[in-house]
């Protein structure tokens, strides 16, 4: 049975008002979550951990779970995206991509996921697609754009392990606060936090030797390993963070703020044409 009331029925222009005003409300921005691969059983599966994908939530984006694709089908990918999240991992960049073999055959590597994420931030930062990296996705794009990691931080003199608490403990533990960032002021963070310095949580075992050329750091460790960089020079908003600022972000200052920035970011992406900008010639 209908609802209408006899003036709604006669005139079918009413009640249209709500649902006008609904149909004009942009999307949410559509981020993509980058995966991992591991093996369940014999099967393959693409995977990516909640806490990135709820991230990109309280960032106010869509999150959308990206599998490996092609070298070829990376702008198509990029032409639906409005931003894109590197996410930690279990698994290290591959050394072969900065020209040093394995020193601990006991980690794990995940090839399939640098065969496509290296190539696919280069061709991020060059579109001025907006991206946020965390952990290993941060090492992702040192090595993508040229720079080298240590592979094990806590063996190089001068460097406390960043490892933070061991494998077993909870992760409230594990994830807990280990040290301070000292934020280098003028940069991406900076106007981000509006902090000198923040405590972060540390769960990670490699870390930038080299930074790659055109990046800047964006904060330091107390022991001096670089904890977060960006390129200025890139089209669009970068930010790649070595801590895991996803970690119950909702209840952490300094993740939120980080979370605003890039969601303003995308927001701002999401609202003008997609692709290269105009003056968008950076090679990257």
């Amino acid at each position: 049975m209908s609802t209408l009331s006899p003036q709604q029925s006669a005139d079918p222009g009413a009640g249209a008002s709500t649902s006008a005003s609904a149909d004009a409300a942009p999307a949410r921005p559509l981020v993509l979550v980058t995966s991992c691969n591991t093996l369940m059983g014999e099967h393959p599966f693409h995977i990516a951990g909640s806490k990135y994908v709820e991230a990109v939530r309280l960032a106010g984006a869509m999150p959308l779970i990206a599998p490996p694709v092609e070298p070829q089908d990376i702008d198509a990918l990029l032409d639906a995206a409005d931003g894109l999240l590197l996410t930690g991992s279990p698994s290290n960049v591959d050394p072969v991509h900065y020209g040093e073999a394995v020193v601990d055959t006991t980690l794990p590597l995940d090839p399939q996921r640098d065969a496509w994420t290296l190539p696919l931030i280069r061709r991020a930062l060059y579109r001025g697609v907006p991206l946020l990296a965390i952990c290993r996705g941060t090492q992702e794009v040192n090595v993508a754009l040229g720079g080298t990691l240590h592979q094990a931080l806590h063996q190089v003199p001068g460097h406390q392990d960043h490892r933070g608490a061991p494998d077993e403990a909870p992760a409230a533990v594990q994830y807990g606060p280990q040290h301070v960032v000292d934020v280098v002021p003028g940069g991406l963070l900076d106007a981000a936090v509006g902090q000198a310095s923040f405590e972060v949580n540390s769960v990670h075992g490699q870390g930038v030797k080299a930074l790659a050329a055109g990046l800047r750091v964006e904060a330091v460790a107390p022991d001096g390993v670089i904890e977060a960089f960006s390129m200025p020079d890139a089209a669009g908003f970068n930010l790649c963070l070595q801590w895991h600022p996803e970690w119950q972000a909702a209840g952490n200052p300094q993740s939120m703020q980080i979370l605003r920035a890039f969601g303003a970011a995308v927001r701002a992406y999401r609202d003008r044409v997609r692709g290269p900008l105009p003056w968008g010639t950076h090679a990257v």
